[in-house]
């Protein structure tokens, strides 16, 4: 997707040779127009998979998702990773290991939100090691549902989590690819 790689080159920052930083129009400013091309994107690459629903993780892959859902019609649930007072007690649970934050996370979707006739797509803003992605589909699977595709916006080619997923048999489109972050300089894929 070139505005979104264009966006990458111009602003992102590579901090680590593991950390992209893109705050300034994806994960703490966002820009509505390329969240809004990148939910077609989503929406023309899994059309016709038959998903019923979005999953999700908060709080940085929520814009994308919604904007995913809104070009194809449908609801977008996110994992909850905090406690809320207002959250069902029947829930479907995962144990996810942020890297970024270094922070193990128990999330948490409601059982009423997916069940086993449900077709699920997973959007999330990042893929790197993959933790993230199946924490999600784990809690997929413990609805009985099924996961019909995994839609990042950026993956790290270099990290492991596309090839986990991928040797798992799930259709990951990503729609930027970085190769490398080393010496400071992104390397995207073509």
């Amino acid at each position: 997707m070139k505005a979104l790689k264009d966006k990458i080159m111009a602003h992102g920052k590579a901090l680590s040779p593991k950390i992209l930083k893109v705050d300034t129009f994806l994960n703490h400013q966002m820009d509505p127009h390329l969240m809004n091309d990148i939910g077609k994107e989503f929406a023309e690459y899994f059309k016709g998979r038959g998903a019923t629903k979005i999953l999700t993780i908060e709080a940085s892959g929520i814009a994308m998702a919604c904007m995913t859902g809104l070009h194809m019609d449908l609801n977008v649930i996110f994992a909850k990773k905090h406690e809320a007072l207002n959250l069902d007690k029947d829930i479907y649970t995962s144990k996810v290991f942020s890297h970024t934050k270094n922070k193990e996370y128990i999330i948490k979707v409601a059982t009423k939100l997916i069940d086993k006739s449900d077709k699920v797509l997973i959007i999330d803003d990042f893929l790197a090691n993959g933790l993230a992605a199946l924490g999600l589909v784990e809690i997929v699977k413990q609805a009985g549902a099924t996961v019909v595709g995994v839609g990042m916006v950026i993956e790290k080619a270099f990290q492991r989590g596309g090839k986990l997923l991928r040797d798992q048999g799930y259709d990951v489109f990503s729609l930027a690819i970085v190769e490398s972050l080393e010496d400071g300089k992104i390397t995207l894929a073509e």
